[in-house]
């Protein structure tokens, strides 16, 4: 068994070094498409992240009555977080946490500044803002459950039908995104396997003749299947080293550019913290395509 296997690796080592016009090629196309796989993992985490700042900017705001005592509201929140799971974060905002943020925001309006002053007390509402997952049905619920008797002495107004367009429409944005998404990854899964393959092909040709003779002699079908599908994860491996120093060439070269245009991601953090995936889908798309594709290519002389 142990000698069989190192004539099969053997003769894959021979093929390998042979045909060196299809093996720069075979590895070529192999680069080119785990790059690909790489670039459009890396786009998911791109569109994922703006999604995620849009949405989280997207919120349902429940305004209590003026008097309402803070630990009633305070209450109220732990009561919804507890019937709604789907919340992702609940911010009490005080009268004046509301008053401090509308100053600041409008600082440079001399007509609002005067306006308050001229109110003199304290126009806003205390609130909680409440963030999902982006969903209008999660956020439907939740004003409903506010908006029940249960809570009718604390709370004066809840605004997610002045947002719900708004919400709605967010919501239909980042589900499309996320779907188009899906989409060309299996648009780039077909299109790799059919170039791989015939890639691959033109190897497994060029060695025909060598597949004849060894069926000729009585080699078994897993013998003369066997250096090609090594082949396959050699191209693969080579092709993967080459790509994982590219991939991590161009996260660190491009890191300080993509945070300009998107403050808050960094793309060389976003490689680090996902190094592991990245390996696996380089070496799915390399050792792993390269192996199916080698095993695949050699059934046709063996049929014959």
């Amino acid at each position: 068994m142990l000698t069989n296997f190192f004539r099969v690796f053997n003769f894959a080592l021979t093929d390998f070094n042979r045909n060196k016009g299809v093996t720069i090629a075979t590895i070529f196309v192999l680069v080119v498409i785990i790059m690909l796989a790489t670039w459009l993992f890396i786009f998911q985490g791109l569109t994922g992240f703006l999604i995620s700042q849009v949405q989280d900017k997207i919120d349902v705001t429940a305004y209590f009555k003026e008097g309402t005592f803070e630990e009633d509201i305070l209450k109220v929140k732990s009561e919804i977080l507890v019937m709604s799971p789907n919340i992702k974060e609940v911010e009490y905002v005080s009268q004046d946490k509301a008053l401090e943020i509308f100053a600041e925001n409008h600082q440079d309006s001399e007509v609002i500044s005067k306006a308050l002053e001229e109110v003199g007390s304290n126009p806003f509402l205390p609130s909680l803002n409440i963030t999902t997952s982006g969903d209008p049905a999660e956020y439907e619920e939740i004003a409903n459950i506010l908006q029940t008797d249960q809570y009718a002495d604390l709370v004066d107004n809840v605004d997610f039908y002045e947002k719900k367009d708004t919400i709605e429409k967010v919501y239909a944005i980042t589900k499309n995104i996320n779907i188009g998404g899906l989409i060309l990854t299996a648009i780039l899964v077909i299109i790799s396997v059919l170039v791989v393959f015939n890639t691959t092909k033109l190897a497994v040709d060029s060695s025909k003749d060598e597949i004849g003779t060894m069926k000729l002699v009585g080699a078994s079908n897993w013998f003369i299947r066997g250096p090609f599908i090594i082949q396959g994860a050699i191209y693969g491996i080579i092709a993967f080293v080459i790509s994982m120093a590219l991939s991590a060439a161009s996260a660190y070269a491009l890191s300080s550019k993509i945070a300009f245009i998107l403050p808050g991601f960094s793309l060389a953090e976003f490689f680090t913290s996902n190094i592991w995936i990245f390996i696996l889908i380089q070496l799915a798309f390399g050792a792993g395509l390269g192996m199916l594709t080698s095993y695949v290519a050699v059934r046709k002389y063996l049929k014959n």
